[in-house]
């Protein structure tokens, strides 16, 4: 297994925002303190092009994100969304790392790969920043990867308890990629949340669900889905933030769900995708929790 980060990841900082560079320390320093990094190959995230990024946003878009950013200050995009001097590159290294676990998936050089990247990246819509989102990570990771004569279907899971408006709104005319995905309803983002196409499978949830309503949703919602669709490579936007301790939601998962809903979709990996499986950080915003739950999901990737 391998896992990609980057230091100037932290260097996208916005004092009292909930996005913030402390989410990614605690999850290095977690999975440091508990060992796993003895057992994952670390390395360095590398920006992504602004040619590569014109794959799946618009090149006009992409040289107003880059125009945005203050020399200092910050400026903010969105209502939610804010720049610092190092956000571009901060947000362009989170979505390299993608790609870069797209090729050593692809090349055969690693089965699984966990990217603790940020910002997160799947409300950013093909044209528009928004809910913490400037580059949509895991949708530049699907599309770079159905270019390979390989890959004809992927699959997206994305249990950050906010919908993944952004990466519906890049892939809902295209059926080659389908998108699972659970969140509170009636919630953040408020875009997308019953977007019905046959291959965008949405599971919103009431406040209060517990993780064994949500197992139980799951098995019977998703996995003979995503068995029936044989995609050829899986990919998880891994958000945390529908534990119990999360500030921003009303969800009520512990550590454990993560295990398991990890350990479910490496089986339907085994079974389809040759093992490959990709995951990157979205949401978590209790510091602890979030840490606690990063350690299960690497542990069952491990």
């Amino acid at each position: 297994m391998k896992l990609y980060t980057h230091p100037d990841c932290e260097k996208h900082e916005m004092p009292g925002h909930p996005e913030r560079p402390d989410r990614l320390r605690a999850v290095m320093q977690r999975l440091s303190e508990s060992g796993m990094l003895d057992d994952i190959n670390v390395e360095l995230a590398e920006e992504i092009s602004d040619e590569t990024l014109a794959m799946v946003h618009p090149p006009d878009y992409i040289e107003a994100i880059k125009a945005a950013e203050p020399e200092e200050g910050l400026i903010n995009v969105d209502p939610d969304t804010y720049m610092n001097n190092g956000s571009t590159r901060a947000a362009k290294l989170a979505a390299g790392a993608c790609l870069q676990a797209v090729q050593d998936v692809l090349c055969g050089e690693e089965k699984r790969v966990f990217c603790a990247t940020r910002p997160p990246g799947h409300h950013a819509e093909l044209a528009s920043a928004m809910g913490f989102c400037l580059f949509n990570n895991i949708a530049m990771a699907a599309d770079y990867a159905l270019r390979d004569e390989r890959i004809n279907r992927v699959a997206i899971v994305d249990f950050d308890v906010h919908h993944c408006n952004g990466t519906v709104d890049i892939f809902k005319e295209r059926p080659e990629v389908m998108v699972c995905s659970s969140f509170q309803d009636n919630y953040y983002p408020n875009r997308y949340l019953d977007y019905t196409n046959e291959h965008m499978i949405n599971l919103p949830m009431a406040p209060g669900t517990k993780g064994g309503e949500w197992r139980k949703r799951v098995e019977r919602e998703w996995l003979g889905k995503l068995e029936d669709y044989k995609p050829d490579l899986l990919l998880i936007s891994a958000g945390f933030d529908a534990h119990k301790d999360d500030p921003l939601a009303q969800i009520e998962f512990d550590e454990s769900d993560y295990e398991w809903i990890t350990q479910q979709l490496l089986n339907i990996a085994e079974k389809h995708c040759a093992a490959r499986l990709i995951s990157t950080m979205e949401g978590g915003y209790d510091l602890n929790a979030l840490a606690d739950c990063a350690e299960q999901h690497v542990r069952a990737l491990i």
